[in-house]
């Protein structure tokens, strides 16, 4: 599958379309936050009961999304895959999408969500978004190069929205 423009307004509609319950994480919920970063693919952070993986994978279907790291073999993930807590990096239609079942500490969707923000996708959709403070904490943790370096600029987004 040739790499696709991202489209996360794609992505999006159709998570919400279909009730999935899922938090925006990474560099997508940090830009709705007002950062001003560029990023490449969609992280989600998905609730895993059965219900949502099953919405999910509609989703996931209509989307033609399969597994990057092995793109000759076009796998697709299974309910059983998505009811963990492992990641499953995707390639969709719309561009890359990560499912997260948990980060950092194994905090998965239900213990992040008092950590979210809920913002208006359109009239009829919205969606939770990790908030500034526990997104900072989270590339703390990682430790990661990338996560490092974004961290001067979502500490100075947080402290210009008055959180600091």
């Amino acid at each position: 599958m040739p790499i696709p423009v991202p489209d996360f307004g794609i992505l999006l509609d159709e998570l919400t379309a279909h009730g999935v319950d899922f938090i925006v994480v990474g560099g997508v919920g940090a830009v709705f936050l007002g950062a001003p970063i560029t990023t490449f693919d969609l992280d989600i952070v998905h609730s895993r009961t059965p219900e949502n993986v099953r919405r999910l994978l509609v989703v996931l279907g209509k989307l033609g999304a399969t597994y990057r790291e092995q793109p000759s073999r076009r796998l697709s993930p299974t309910a059983s895959d998505l009811a963990g807590p492992g990641h499953h990096l995707l390639m969709t239609r719309a561009g890359p999408l990560d499912l997260l079942g948990a980060v950092t500490g194994e905090r998965a969707y239900e213990e992040l969500l008092p950590h979210t923000v809920e913002l208006s996708l359109s009239p009829n959709a919205r969606l939770r978004v990790l908030d500034l403070p526990t997104l900072i904490a989270l590339k703390e943790e990682l430790g990661r190069e990338k996560d490092m370096a974004m961290l001067a600029v979502l500490r100075r987004t947080l402290q210009e929205r008055g959180g600091i």
